[in-house]
């Protein structure tokens, strides 16, 4: 399939696009699994087609971010700010030059290239692991700088990363406790942190770690936490999120516990994705969603600076606003 600006593989059986082997089925959604993929051959990638789509993208659906850097946990230094009236090529240079990272959200919404390409991915994955029916499907790309880290986290739906220029470490840890504390992820499913999770050092001698090349896919289990560092280059990586009814049920019940923690002081009982409890849970969230009483609580996302190239750290401090 080609476009004035672009090309990928074709959709007929998705040749080549995603290398699954038989063990990777055995594999998804139980343990780390990294497959092989042809995204850096596609020219959706290129800086040319990239700067073309940062300029105008909408104010909604990016994250900016500037870090400390590699090696430390500063949080202080995990600050948000805006791209301005920066041109595309100033903003990927910018990024080559400074500590940042450009998370494009929802990027398949934006452009429909990157929908089909989505689409066909997903296709791909599905036919070569039985089971695996995805819903509401989401694509992001993420440009980062040499050396940029993201700290330890969490994500909601179910992850993959897939490279597609330069080398990054990924470090995956258990999905349990301590590693993943309920009230911590309950915080997140109720918007009220983003995706932070405590870290500990000493987490590190429990993760399995994997350094991860272009043309690589990293999928790792629901949940679990991990934190990122990239080598001395920038990165480009496209993340892939996926919902599925135990992902969704999860969703449910943690929120209905956030809900009964908070709100009640009282211990919640274990989430859980299958039986009879997850439908009380379930209804109990949904009323308190689409009633919006918890809109109030929402993590404020906080603008403190914006993109200044040729400027220390390639920022302007701003009047902080929210978005």
């Amino acid at each position: 399939m080609r476009t004035p600006e672009a090309s990928h593989p074709p959709s007929d059986g998705h040749p080549g696009l995603v290398d699954l082997q038989p063990e990777h089925a055995k594999l998804w959604g139980r343990h780390p699994v990294r497959i092989q993929h042809q995204l850096p051959e596609s020219t959706l990638f290129s800086d040319a087609t990239l700067g073309r789509l940062i300029e105008g993208y909408p104010r909604h659906n990016y994250d900016l971010l500037h870090m400390a850097e590699q090696g430390t946990g500063n949080m202080k230094e995990w600050r948000e700010g805006d791209l301005g009236r920066c041109s595309g090529a100033e903003v990927l240079q910018a990024i080559a030059d400074g500590r940042l990272w450009l998370n494009l959200r929802r990027v398949h919404e934006v452009d429909p290239r990157y929908s089909r390409l989505l689409d066909e991915l997903f296709e791909a994955l599905a036919a070569g692991i039985p089971g695996l029916k995805p819903r509401r499907l989401n694509l992001g790309i993420l440009i980062s700088s040499p050396r940029a880290q993201v700290y330890y986290h969490a994500d909601l739906p179910g992850q993959s990363l897939w490279q597609v220029r330069g080398t990054k470490r990924v470090f995956v840890y258990p999905n349990s406790p301590p590693f993943l504390p309920e009230d911590q992820i309950e915080g997140i499913v109720l918007n009220q942190t983003e995706a932070e999770i405590h870290y500990e050092p000493w987490f590190d001698e429990h993760a399995r770690v994997f350094r991860l090349a272009p043309g690589e896919m990293l999928n790792w289990p629901l949940n679990a936490p991990h934190r990122v560092e990239n080598h001395d280059m920038v990165n480009i990586s496209v993340t892939t999120e996926h919902w599925t009814p135990e992902s969704r049920n999860l969703y449910a019940t943690r929120y209905t516990n956030g809900l009964v923690r908070r709100r009640l002081g009282i211990e919640p009982g274990p989430p859980t994705a299958r039986g009879l409890r997850v439908w009380p849970k379930a209804a109990v969230a949904l009323a308190v969603k689409s009633s919006g009483l918890m809109d109030k609580e929402r993590f404020p996302k906080r603008i403190e600076w914006e993109l200044a190239p040729g400027e220390p750290d390639q920022l302007r401090e701003v009047t902080p606003w929210l978005l």
